[in-house]
């Protein structure tokens, strides 16, 4: 029974709570019937009835208004939550591939700089040129390296919560959003760290506002939190501080301050950093530069030290005292790019060489430090030099450039055992007034003719020639014609002094700059392989352009143009013995991690030339007595420093025709021992007759640079020692005077014969030549390596590929008409003798009696003469008269007395 009861109790219980229900239901039901009953039928008025002010007001205060304000409220929140949410879900994928921890590697130097070859640990005396590129750059320090005026100014004006947020700041952003619409001073809501993400993860987006930025600042936000995860307060600030613009093309407060102020970032004064700080804000405004922008700058300056002094960071003294200083007077003058570049073409080809090699894009990103090959002392050599031979202002200038007609120039030196460029001049000058319109153009990378300074390459190639069908005749003394000679192509090659010099040996033929001989030779090489050889040894360039690939064998003379660094590349092999290895101008290449990304390597190289070959053309080269007939002996910068460093050197001259006429238009000199290898050109930028076309004129800048180069620079680092000079390779044959190879084959290439000479032509005597005229000379009889004829190289002087022509059997010869005696005393008579000449001049008349000379005197008129005889006692006596000109014919006349 009491469990029925209970049973009973609680489902009376429900039955109430139900019944409670349906009356509370019911009693909502008739309220809202009489407030309906209380609205008109009309569907359109009893709208308009419900929205009656009065009404609305009295629902939304009433407790269910409330409570519905409530539902509205937590709904909004949460749809508001779940479409934030949402957004940043759909913008987080599109930042996978950002690594917000990868922040500090992206901000890094922008700015490159060059080194000569002591590289960065010798500082900024060894520093060529900081390239800052032609977009924007930035130099990167350490935090510690930036004053904490600067940090403190920077987070004053731009984030004063910075220390507080954890990457985004939401009273930031409303006080902008409301001091904007209010039409306050703009303001920006971002935070310093929205303003480092946007600088480096979207500065390509950065310009998009309204509400195309709007995905960009949820990808800032979402960044700024990660990124304020993985950095402390003070990296951020510093990663700001090195990556925000400052102005122009200056990023970072490392450019900033040695822009502006010609200092670094830790010393900057207070009154300095305020400025900077000042600039981010609206950079192209704000650039110190711009004149429009100069008066906010500084009003914006105040503002940055009130902010500063508000906020605790200086004293109000300390900032009217910054207020008060001229800042803007302080500030350095705007520089060019290039301002304060060292050796600037050859740091541009550096520049250019690693554009090639790593890419325009890696060397634009900047960052690099590059240590190149140059050494600065020869540098400085070289450039004196030339500003003693080109600049007008110069104590030590000489006029030659007007006098001569030229006024440019260009020279490599390139360390020959390694084949490092060790300096460079691209112009006379990069950026005087006598330079003006060329002087940026680096010559020494023009294609110019190099004139008789290829023929050593040349005749490498013909004496290196040793095959099996070849008669191997080719040394220092092999005979080659100098003949007027039409070859192929209706080509008669001459030389400036329209004279042939007959048989001459190599020696000559290159000492003297002969260019029938070197045509000779290149036509016995075949063009192709001579130029194959030039290539190989580092002349890469020649013959390359143009309708200088057609040129034929006046490529053996230089008719081609080259690249000056090609063509004393090509130098050093020889200079190295016939090994080629590639030219250099870089030891190594870092970025701004310090990872090394280049570094040369030397290498054994690859032989184009026998070393043979190489000691002969060195030989020859530096045989001063070879090339004597042009310049004399011991002529400056052929031979340097009066002979104490030996050199192998070659002069060249190319022309061009103007008005129809051959004129010169460059003049070269090329010199190398076994430390370096030069070459130096003078010329113009476009072809112009020289008024002197003397290719010694260059030899004063070798001489200056040689001497300075290896006697100096180059003795303190134990790379040269006086009496340095080249071992002749085993198998070298000295003939004479003459080095052959070990291949010469001197009985097929040559003989000595006797030879009997005019000694009036000094050619070969004839039937016609008198006897007295005729003289034996030991001779080289050798062969014509293209006729394949018997030639014959005579002595010095002497011409044995020519008969005497200064004799016919025509010519009328000196005579004795008659012959007369008279007794003066007892045995002593007068003998007179009455002289003619012939086609010569008479210059003697000798008398003999008995066969004894009794007079003989000089005579140059024809007449009578006289002489005086004693006789020794009676009898008869035989008397003989003979008389001779200057072509040696005789005239002879006998009688007997009594």
């Amino acid at each position: 029974m009491a469990a029925k009861k209970r049973r009973s109790r609680k489902l009376n219980v429900y039955a109430n709570l139900a019944t409670a229900r349906r009356t509370k239901k019911d009693a909502a039901h008739r309220k809202k019937a009489e407030y309906l009953a209380t609205l008109p039928k009309h569907p359109v008025k009893r709208l308009l009835a419900r929205m009656h002010p009065r009404r609305v007001w009295n629902y939304w205060f009433s407790k269910k208004g409330g409570i519905m304000a409530l539902k509205i409220v937590g709904v909004s929140v949460l749809l508001l939550v779940l479409f934030v949410g949402g957004l940043f879900a759909y913008y987080r994928k599109d930042l996978d591939s950002i690594n917000p921890q990868q922040l500090a590697s992206r901000v890094h130097t922008t700015v490159t700089k060059y080194y000569d070859r002591r590289g960065p640990s010798a500082g900024d005396t060894a520093l060529l040129w900081t390239d800052t590129g032609d977009g924007d750059y930035k130099l990167v320090v350490d935090g510690s390296q930036i004053n904490k005026y600067m940090k403190e100014a920077t987070v004053a004006i731009e984030d004063k919560d910075f220390y507080k947020h954890g990457g985004i700041s939401v009273s930031g952003t409303l006080r902008a959003i409301i001091n904007n619409s209010n039409g306050g001073t703009t303001q920006g809501g971002s935070t310093l760290t929205q303003q480092l993400v946007k600088q480096v993860f979207f500065a390509n987006d950065a310009q998009q506002r309204g509400l195309a930025g709007i995905p960009r600042k949820i990808k800032e936000a979402i960044l700024s939190i990660e990124v304020e995860r993985a950095y402390n307060k003070d990296q951020i600030l510093n990663l700001y501080l090195n990556e925000s613009p400052y102005g122009g093309r200056r990023n970072g407060v490392e450019s900033a301050a040695k822009s502006y102020f010609g200092i670094d970032a830790k010393d900057l004064t207070l009154a300095q950093s305020a400025l900077l700080a000042a600039i981010p804000n609206e950079p192209g405004l704000y650039n110190p530069y711009n004149p429009d922008g100069q008066q906010p700058l500084v009003d914006r300056q105040h503002k940055v030290l009130d902010e500063m002094a508000d906020q605790g960071y200086v004293s109000k003294a300390d900032a009217e005292k910054a207020k008060a200083q001229p800042i803007l007077d302080t500030i350095l003058p705007e520089s060019s790019q290039f301002e304060n570049i060292k050796a600037p073409h050859f740091v541009q080809m550096v520049q250019q060489q690693l554009n090639s090699e790593l890419g325009a894009q890696t060397v634009g990103q900047g960052g690099l430090t590059v240590t190149t090959t140059l050494d600065s002392s020869i540098q400085n050599s070289l450039e004196q030099s030339f500003d003693q031979e080109f600049n007008p202002k110069n104590p030590k200038y000489q006029g030659i450039p007007k006098r001569a007609g030229f006024a440019d120039g260009a020279a490599t030196v390139e360390d020959t055992q390694t084949g490092q460029i060790v300096a460079l001049m691209g112009s006379a000058s990069w950026d005087a007034p006598y330079t003006a319109g060329f002087g940026q153009t680096n010559a020494a990378e023009s294609y110019i003719q190099p004139g008789s300074t290829i023929k050593p390459l040349v005749y490498a190639q013909l004496m290196q020639q040793k095959s099996n069908t070849a008669q191997n005749i080719y040394g220092s003394g092999t005979v080659l014609p100098d003949n007027k000679t039409t070859f192929p192509g209706n080509y008669t090659p001459a030389d400036d002094d329209n004279r042939y010099l007959g048989n001459i040996p190599i020696r000559s033929s290159l000492g003297l700059s002969r260019n029938v001989p070197a045509v000779e030779a290149m036509q016995i090489n075949g063009v192709k392989p001579t130029l194959d050889l030039i290539h190989a040894a580092g002349g890469a360039s020649y013959c390359t352009q143009g309708v200088d690939t057609q040129v034929g064998l006046a490529a053996g003379i230089g008719g081609c143009g080259i690249k000056q660094v090609d063509h004393v590349n090509a130098y050093s092999t020889l200079a190295r013995g016939g090994v080629y290895k590639p030219q250099s101008t870089i030891l190594q290449v870092t970025n701004s991690d310090g990872q090394t990304i280049k570094k040369w390597e030397d290498n054994q190289g690859k032989k184009v030339i026998d070393p043979q070959v190489a000691y002969i053309l060195s030989d020859i080269l530096s045989d001063d007595n070879a090339r004597a007939g042009l310049y004399g002996r011991n002529f400056p910068g052929l031979v340097v420093d009066k002979g104490i460093v030996k050199t192998a050197v070659k002069t060249g001259t190319s022309n061009a025709e103007i008005n129809g006429q051959a004129v010169p238009k460059d003049i070269w000199v090329m010199s190398y021992n076994p430390s370096l290898t030069m070459g130096v050109w003078f010329g113009n930028t476009t072809p112009v007759a020289l008024k002197d076309g003397n290719s010694s004129l260059p030899a004063k800048v070798i001489n200056d640079v040689m001497t300075y180069a290896n006697t100096v620079a180059y003795a303190q680092q134990g790379k040269w020692k006086q009496g340095q000079w080249y071992t002749a390779p085993a198998g070298i044959q000295k003939i004479g005077n003459e080095l052959y190879p070990s291949w010469y084959n001197k009985n097929a290439a040559q003989s000595t014969t006797k030879l009997t000479f005019d000694k009036v032509s000094k050619k070969l005597a004839t039937d016609c030549t008198p006897e007295g005229a005729k003289i034996q000379q030991d001779a080289l009889k050798t062969t014509d390596p293209t006729t394949k004829k018997a030639v014959f190289f005579a002595p010095s002087g002497y011409d044995a590929s020519k008969n005497d022509d200064a004799h016919s059997c025509d010519d009328a010869k000196p005579s004795i008409s008659s012959i007369t005696v008279s007794l003066i005393t007892t045995n002593t008579y007068k003998i007179s003798t009455v002289v003619s000449g012939g086609k010569g001049n008479l210059t003697s008349l000798t008398i003999s009696v008995n066969g004894a000379t009794i007079n003989d005197q000089q005579i140059s008129l024809a007449g009578s003469y006289d002489a005086t005889y004693t006789s020794t006692g009676p009898g008869t006596f035989s008397i003989t008269a003979t008389t001779t000109d200057d072509l040696f014919y005789t005239g002879t006349a006998s009688k007997s007395y009594p």
